[in-house]
């Protein structure tokens, strides 16, 4: 995957797609805590240039939700949202309902031309909402 985008293979850019394999949705700083554990001395800004080369060869998505640190996924290949629990942070994919972008058709101002809109539903997750019962 690394070679066809035209990425050197790393053990820092495995490690890191190790962790985003199993802990979907992590920010930069939990991502480092948990490549620590497969390659120990790897810096914070180590972690930030291999999730800035990934996110830029298209590996990994970015996306920043209000009030929070941008989170990373590998989730790449679809359109799809994301619903954010607003106690515990908690982040879910939402499928989008009409599968391509943009899902949202806006009236946009003349000559723009829209390609993607960006969708975040805030709430409580099941876990949350659970114990404010």
């Amino acid at each position: 995957m690394l070679r066809t985008r035209g990425l050197r293979v790393t053990r820092g850019r495995l490690a890191v797609l190790a962790v985003l394999a199993d802990h979907p949705h992590a920010d930069a700083d939990a991502i480092h805590r948990r490549v620590g554990d497969l390659e120990p001395g790897i810096s914070l800004q180590s972690v930030h240039n291999v999730l800035g080369a990934l996110h830029e060869a298209g590996v990994l998505r970015r996306f920043e939700p209000a009030r929070s640190a941008a989170r990373f996924e590998l989730r790449v290949d679809d359109n799809h949202h994301h619903a954010v629990c607003s106690r515990c942070g908690r982040v879910e994919d939402v499928d989008c309902v009409t599968g391509e972008a943009p899902c949202l058709h806006a009236p946009a101002p003349a000559g723009f031309a829209v390609v993607q809109a960006e969708v975040t539903f805030w709430g409580l997750c099941a876990d949350c909402a659970r114990s404010e019962r």
